[in-house]
């Protein structure tokens, strides 16, 4: 074996590694040896050497030509072996939480594991390998995918018809506003106002102003509803639609749901369902029965895609009869021969997203409606507001729970508590909970609460998790009270970095090693 297939290789470290590993030995800081169970893992510039490679090309046999580079400085990259290189990125990963490790109690985000079987199918190569443009005749296989996803999809949301454009939920309400303005226009409006309910989905508002919209905030009941008295001062022609989620973000069904809907109808308006919070209402309800004119929802949450990280999603967005011809297009249409082929609806707002959508996204998402079917689609909501109900009751005891005593398939704790009595936040408990290897819930949200802690179990967890996760909250309750929130304020101290200047992090993001 050669010295440059030795670097290629991994077999060689070279005298960094060797001299850090003596150094070692020898009783000296053993910060920058890589070490499995290391907590100080180094950079992966103090594992360069140079001439060292993480790849090896075989020779043409062409003679080397030097291009002039004194102009040009050559960028200040590491030289490691791969063997060097995968090691030092999988001990990174391995610091990461994930769905796949454990709980992941996300309010509001709905972080639920995902079954493997449908990365398989996102995998296909019949799928995965078809070229975005490629014409209608020649992607009969993935027409007709899409379309089934859009009849399934109408059948959970008792909507008439879906455009899969959108590539996130937050792009599905920007989608779902810009028809609203189409919808309003063709009848010679200029209406400019958009409802939100305090209780509404956080991104609401922001896809409101950016459709052009101006938002007027409706107040929530004692209840955790909206208030009704505060929904009709604020109804006048100038409203354009209301954005209400359902069950809400404290977790508790809208009762007045079907009135508020026809309110915003005797005054012109749409009424746009926030399908964030899907998962607790398939199978027994739709939106349709309550209401509703437009419809996202969000695959990445309720049909196993991959949510978090920054990796696509879909928002597919559906309609009422009447409402479609404004939907974006094109969109798949069945013929009368069976074939399918694009269709531009009439008065399309145009397309919202490239081609036709995140496809291998939908394509996971179909698989799951189809395993699942509409039985169990139901049996997944009904074990999602059990669950959400079962570790309520388990805390309720312990942790203030602003509204009622039951919720939908998530809810909301207050730290409030402990922030009179010893100055504690809903973020140091979050941080408690890292120690204790558990990801936080969502924290500081819905704003309607005080030191909110946003609690979803989701369907997928097991009565043992839910045990745990109550076990570990109810203990955190225990040692707050017992040091008086010191321990609280030193956490997390178990965990790779320990508490940041989180404000400063936010404002200057940037990273500079010693």
């Amino acid at each position: 074996m050669t010295g440059q297939q030795e670097q290629a290789s991994g077999f060689g470290h070279g005298n960094n590694l060797t001299d850090n590993l003596a150094n070692l030995a020898a009783g000296g800081n053993a910060s920058s040896t890589p070490l499995m169970g290391d907590d100080e893992e180094p950079l992966i510039f103090s594992l360069s050497s140079p001439g060292r490679r993480a790849f090896q090309l075989p020779s043409t046999g062409v003679p080397d030509i030097s291009p002039d580079t004194k102009d040009i400085e050559p960028p200040a990259l590491p030289e490691v072996s791969e063997r060097d290189l995968v090691s030092h990125y999988t001990r990174l990963a391995h610091r990461q939480y994930s769905v796949d490790l454990g709980f992941y109690p996300l309010g509001s985000c709905t972080m639920k594991y995902n079954p493997k079987a449908f990365d398989e199918i996102a995998a296909i190569s019949s799928l995965k390998d078809v070229h975005p443009l490629v014409s209608a005749q020649l992607s009969q296989g993935w027409m007709e995918i899409l379309w089934t996803l859009e009849r399934a999809l109408c059948a959970i949301t008792g909507m008439s018809a879906f455009t899969l454009q959108p590539p996130a939920g937050a792009a599905g309400e920007l989608t779902g506003l810009l028809m609203t303005g189409a919808y309003h226009r063709s009848l010679g409006e200029h209406r400019t106002v958009v409802l939100v309910p305090e209780s509404a989905h956080g991104t609401n508002p922001a896809s409101a102003t950016l459709a052009g919209y101006q938002t007027k905030t409706i107040a929530t009941g004692s209840d955790g509803c909206v208030d009704m008295a505060s929904l009709e001062s604020a109804l006048s022609e100038d409203v354009a639609a209301i954005m209400l989620t359902n069950p809400n973000t404290i977790g508790i069904f809208e009762k007045d749901v079907v009135e508020i809907c026809r309110l915003v109808h005797e005054a012109g308006a749409l009424a746009y369902y926030d399908g964030a919070n899907l998962n607790a209402i398939m199978g027994i309800t739709t939106p349709a029965k309550m209401g509703f004119d437009i419809v996202h929802l969000n695959t990445h949450k309720t049909f196993a895609t991959p949510h978090g990280g920054g990796g696509p999603g879909a928002g597919p967005v559906g309609v009422r009869a009447g409402l479609d011809q404004y939907l974006p297009g094109p969109r798949p249409a069945l013929q009368e021969d069976g074939t399918y082929r694009w269709k531009m609806p009439e008065c399309s707002i145009g397309r919202v997203h490239s081609y036709n959508g995140n496809a291998m996204v939908l394509a996971r998402a179909l698989a799951y409606i189809l395993s699942n079917g509409a039985d169990g689609l139901k049996r997944v909501s009904q074990i999602a507001v059990l669950n959400a109900n079962w570790l309520l009751k388990s805390l309720s005891d312990i942790y203030e729970v602003p509204y009622g005593n039951r919720c939908m398939h998530e809810f909301v704790l207050s730290v409030s508590t402990f922030k009179r009595r010893y100055g504690i936040r809903a973020q140091d408990l979050a941080k408690m909970l890292l120690d204790r290897g558990f990801h936080p819930p969502t924290v500081s949200f819905p704003l309607v609460v005080d030191e909110a802690l946003m609690i979803e179990p989701t369907e997928t967890e097991s009565v043992q998790t839910l045990q745990a996760f109550a076990s570990v909250m109810k203990e955190i309750a225990s040692e707050i009270e017992a040091t008086e929130g010191a321990s609280a304020k030193a956490a997390p101290e178990r965990t790779p970095v320990g508490r940041v200047d989180e404000t400063r992090a936010a404002r200057h993001p940037i990273v500079v090693a010693d």
